[in-house]
């Protein structure tokens, strides 16, 4: 598919020993992709084949780009870093790509903020990403949409491989490790330590490589249509606006320990505080007031600057400089009516399985069947359970069947929670009688 010399092969002329490689014993007789590890294991692979590139940085250096990789061949592989746990904002601070006749290209997104002249060079290309829904919300942002794609993390999940990082896997199928102690590192720094640049460039050297190996695994498992329907959908919702939460102070972490409506109003107001902070300083939140303190201050409701500097979270300088936000916030909390008080948000969908029993024996013995359906199924096909079926699908279903059970009815029911016609195929058969079976004893 490139007109690279494949990775398997380099790995190959670098070590002894030519033996299959083995997926988990539930996919039988795997495609040899590589020879195995020696007794000094697999090749560390420290730089890219060509060198570490200096990141773009000009009008002009993205324009040779764009030149470099509308004439280059085969699919392009795509990562992006971004600075998640200290940046408020979620969006990409590199951009890396790779494709044969092109070569790899670093681009500083920081001066170079719209990729659309780079979008539309590789449009017709089929993009190579690992994890793609991490990294397709930040690509967006930059213009730079995919018709389509690979994910070789949701590839090897389908391929019933049990390690899908993309350093495991590129040890297992292409004898090369990879380093990824950089995964975490503050990307909006700058300068980008050469050691950094040249972490990022070797996340998508392999790439292409990867892709090739797992296409051929799917194929010959008969899975590749499989696939093709989850990377489509992939590529529908990187498309789509990212979704807001309602309410996204309820996910405050420990959340659950705060009893009462008006100390759930502390937990609100000093969220929003932190918030509006975090978003002005283009800092992580964590990293403005952690979760725990805003618990700790629900809690507690401290009325002075020294009880809540005595609180866990408030001993920090850059905290205690805000102590009168804090206060102020908590305050706002206390001159609330009553009818301004959080209310407990109505539950859509199904309740908790775990009071299914006690609510509703029936859809409990439903719920039961149809996880057995799941499970059952999966094994067979060597698939993970969830990336069979979105468990919240088969509670639903469960909980609520179709007034008429049929294979039709079913099918469109869970076609309406979003599932793909490979997924339809595979568990309607076995779901239709289970929702219909009586439960033990009955």
């Amino acid at each position: 598919m490139t007109d690279e010399p494949p990775l398997r092969r380099r790995a190959a002329e670098s070590r002894t020993g030519n033996e299959p490689h083995q997926l988990p014993s539930a996919a039988p007789e795997p495609v040899d992709a590589g020879p195995e590890p020696t007794a000094d294991g697999p090749v560390p692979l420290t730089a890219p084949r060509e060198g570490t590139p200096e990141p773009v940085t000009t009008v002009a250096g993205l324009a040779e780009v764009v030149a470099r990789f509308a004439a280059g061949t085969g699919p392009v592989a795509l990562d992006a870093e971004r600075a998640s746990g200290y940046r408020y904002s979620q969006r990409a601070y590199l951009v890396q790509l790779r494709r044969a006749g092109a070569g790899t290209a670093l681009i500083d997104p920081l001066p170079l903020p719209d990729l659309s002249s780079l979008d539309s060079a590789i449009a017709d290309a089929e993009w190579v990403l690992h994890a793609a829904s991490q990294d397709l919300p930040c690509l967006a942002e930059v213009g730079l949409r995919p018709r389509r794609l690979f994910d070789t993390e949701l590839a090897a999940r389908l391929a019933g491989f049990e390690r899908v990082g993309l350093a495991a896997l590129t040890e297992q199928l292409l004898g090369f490790s990879l380093e990824k102690h950089h995964s975490a590192a503050d990307w909006s720094s700058r300068p980008l330590p050469e050691s950094w640049l040249t972490y990022a460039a070797l996340d998508v050297e392999l790439l292409t490589d990867l892709r090739d190996a797992l296409d051929a695994e799917l194929a010959r498992q008969g899975k590749s249509a499989w696939a093709a329907e989850e990377f489509a959908a992939l590529v529908h919702s990187g498309a789509r606006p990212p979704r807001v939460r309602a309410e996204p102070w309820r996910r405050t972490s420990g959340i659950h320990r705060v009893r009462g409506a008006r100390a759930q109003a502390r937990v609100r107001s000093l969220w929003y505080a932190r918030d509006q902070i975090a978003a002005r300083r283009d800092a992580a939140p964590g990293r403005v007031l952690p979760d725990s303190a805003i618990v700790a201050a629900a809690e507690l409701d401290p009325r002075d600057e020294k009880t809540l500097l005595t609180l866990p979270g408030f001993g920090g300088r850059s905290v205690r400089r805000l102590a009168r936000t804090w206060l102020a916030a908590l305050d706002d909390a206390r001159q609330l009516p009553e009818d301004a008080l959080p209310v407990t948000p109505a539950v859509e969908g199904p309740p908790p399985p775990h009071r299914w029993a006690e609510r509703d024996p029936v859809a409990a013995g439903r719920l039961a069947r149809c996880r057995e359906v799941v499970i059952r199924v999966a094994g067979e096909h060597a698939l993970p359970p969830e990336n069979l079926i979105a468990p919240d699908s088969i509670r639903r279903l469960a909980w609520a069947p179709p007034e008429e059970v049929t294979e039709a009815t079913v099918a469109e029911t869970l076609r309406g929670f979003g599932a793909r016609e490979w997924q339809l195929a595979l568990l309607v058969p076995g779901l239709t009688p289970a929702l219909t079976s009586p439960s033990p004893g009955a």
